[in-house]
């Protein structure tokens, strides 16, 4: 990848009101797919959804991220990313009033697509705005913005959790929800901030796979991107048809994943400057893989709360780390490299969830599980290649 033409540049010397705007706009990301994930019990039920179509409504999800991915990076170069993620705030605030309106499964799909645009587009342009204050401040802070996701997908689900106890419908809670992360984290985001816009060469492609040692990098994020997935879109539904749980308390279930990984990304610098990359990723596969084990052996509350726990500390490191490594690598230019390994570890997260609902359909819940804690095992024995 040549390198790109600056055409214009960060002009704010306000890093710290930057940084605070940045970790606002994660947090509003993250709070509306929790309070999603919180909610998806509720929308099987309102539209009489079986596991195979759940899956099929995913689907529709994950494929509107992944045709955003591009469009929203060639926006982000052509107009800048802090004004383009200000935009798709509100297209996304927008989307989810419509999933929770939405009268039929036909048009159910339709809006989750929209969501998934809107989720997909802003995750791209927000990582681009962090990447440029990070540069101003000339510290790592990613870390903490990713933190602050997690935050805030955990606020989403446990207000999605407040929603199932007074028994409030998805009409009308995700309205409630899109007004309040508008409210909170909406002024936030205003900032005298002028990002950079760049031109990219000719021919550049549109997606970017990994090569070389990056194949393997790319799988361990992929095996990250799909039990965060499996986390967020099927934790309330193994809660409600596995352990039985009330709708209420399945709620939970994701809402427990996003503290776990809160508490665990705002410790990760320091555990890697201790331990090492490839100690801290080799624990990692191994606490998401004893999560799911755990729920799944168990498979009561108390134990399926503590493997969510376990689910969330072990992918709380794994995509810093992959991405960490993407860039340090000798062959492959910096962004290029982060572009390729993002393309699986994302594409996961979006497009695993209805491939666990299609296996499910065919097997089981249980079948689908295991099979995302292999992965996160196969991330542990692959941890050697994340040493730079």
């Amino acid at each position: 990848m040549s390198e790109a033409v600056i055409t214009s540049a960060v002009l704010s010397g306000r890093f710290p009101r930057a940084r605070l705007a940045v970790a606002a706009a994660f947090a509003l990301n993250g709070a509306l797919l929790g309070a999603w994930a919180a909610r998806v019990p509720a929308v099987v039920a309102k539209h009489d959804l079986s596991e195979g179509t759940l899956g099929l409504m995913l689907l529709m999800m994950g494929l509107g991220a992944l045709v955003s991915f591009p469009v929203a990076g060639r926006m982000a170069d052509r107009r800048g990313a802090y004004p383009v993620t200000r935009v798709l705030a509100a297209v996304y605030v927008f989307s989810i009033v419509l999933v929770g309106l939405a009268p039929t499964p036909v048009l159910l799909g339709a809006a989750l697509f929209l969501f998934g645009i809107g989720h997909g587009a802003m995750d791209v342009t927000m990582n681009s705005w962090a990447a440029e204050v990070e540069r101003g401040m000339g510290r790592s802070v990613m870390s903490s913005f990713h933190a602050m996701w997690s935050l805030g997908a955990g606020l989403g689900a446990g207000g999605g959790w407040l929603a199932t106890r007074v028994d409030l419908p998805v009409a009308e809670h995700f309205p409630l929800a899109a007004l309040a992360v508008a409210a909170i984290f909406g002024p936030v985001m205003r900032v005298s901030w002028v990002s950079l816009r760049t031109a990219q060469p000719a021919g550049n492609p549109a997606f970017a796979f990994p090569k070389g040692a990056l194949v393997l990098v790319g799988l361990i994020a992929l095996s990250a991107g799909l039990g965060e997935g499996a986390a967020a879109d099927w934790s309330a539904v193994f809660l409600t048809d596995i352990v039985h749980t009330t709708p209420s308390v399945a709620a939970l279930g994701y809402a427990v994943f996003s503290l776990a990984m809160v508490a665990m990304r705002l410790n990760v610098d320091r555990l890697i400057t201790r331990h090492g990359p490839v100690a801290v990723a080799r624990f990692s596969g191994l606490a998401a893989a004893s999560g799911y084990l755990l729920a799944l052996g168990v498979a009561t509350l108390p134990a399926t709360l503590a493997g969510v726990i376990l689910m969330g500390m072990g992918y709380a490191a794994v995509i810093p780390l992959a991405f960490s490594r993407a860039a340090a690598d000798p062959e492959v230019p910096p962004g290029q490299a982060i572009a390729s390994v993002a393309t699986l570890g994302y594409g996961a997260m979006l497009m695993g969830p209805p491939a666990i609902g299609f296996v499910a359909e065919a097997t089981s819940l249980r079948v689908s599980f295991a099979l995302v804690a292999l992965m996160a095992l196969l991330a542990a024995a692959l941890a050697p290649v994340l040493r730079r």
